[in-house]
């Protein structure tokens, strides 16, 4: 398998500019799916802190939906989604996480586990749209990409401080 040549699809990238649109529609696709996914997480979290951290981060991603929508716009393209099959596989995995444990503090930090896997999946995908957009000289979807990655890593960084001060301590009582 490791020696066997891939044939593309017809409709595969033949451009950085392909990749980059591409992309775009896998992130509002995700980030779509994310808004989607969020309300049921924050109904089965007993912990206020992480509830609250929740809700803040479901009004972020509207508007990061938004944003993204803002950025296609920037770049002359037609805003539309394309499944993002990682994105699926995790956030299949945070259901999983949901029906594998009993509701409190070990089902929290199980969230906290999930959210942060959703985190690190977007961090990596803005940080390569950024430099798609760098080298295609898209500026302003550049900036707009730039916000949303500052948001992400707030996001995770804010979860890493919630999981190490409260909720991983509760959850090995």
């Amino acid at each position: 398998m490791a020696n066997t040549k891939v044939k593309p699809k017809s409709d595969a990238a033949k451009s950085l500019d392909d990749l980059f649109e591409d992309s775009l529609k896998d992130a509002l696709w995700a980030e779509n799916t994310v808004k989607d996914a969020l309300p049921k997480m924050i109904k089965n979290v007993t912990s206020k802190t992480l509830k609250k951290a929740l809700e803040e981060h479901l009004a972020e991603t509207k508007d990061q939906i938004k944003t993204l929508k803002e950025v296609f716009k920037s770049i002359g393209v037609k805003a539309e989604e394309e499944k993002c099959d990682a994105m699926q596989g995790i956030l299949d995995e945070g259901e999983g996480i949901l029906e594998s444990t009993e509701p409190g503090p070990v089902r929290d930090a199980g969230i906290i586990a999930a959210c942060q896997k959703v985190e690190h999946y977007e961090i990596a995908s803005y940080g390569t749209m950024i430099a798609y957009a760098r080298i295609l000289k898209h500026k302003e979807a550049k900036t707009m990409l730039s916000e949303i990655l500052k948001q992400e890593k707030n996001a995770d960084k804010n979860l890493s401080k919630l999981a190490i001060s409260e909720v991983n301590i509760d959850a090995n009582k």
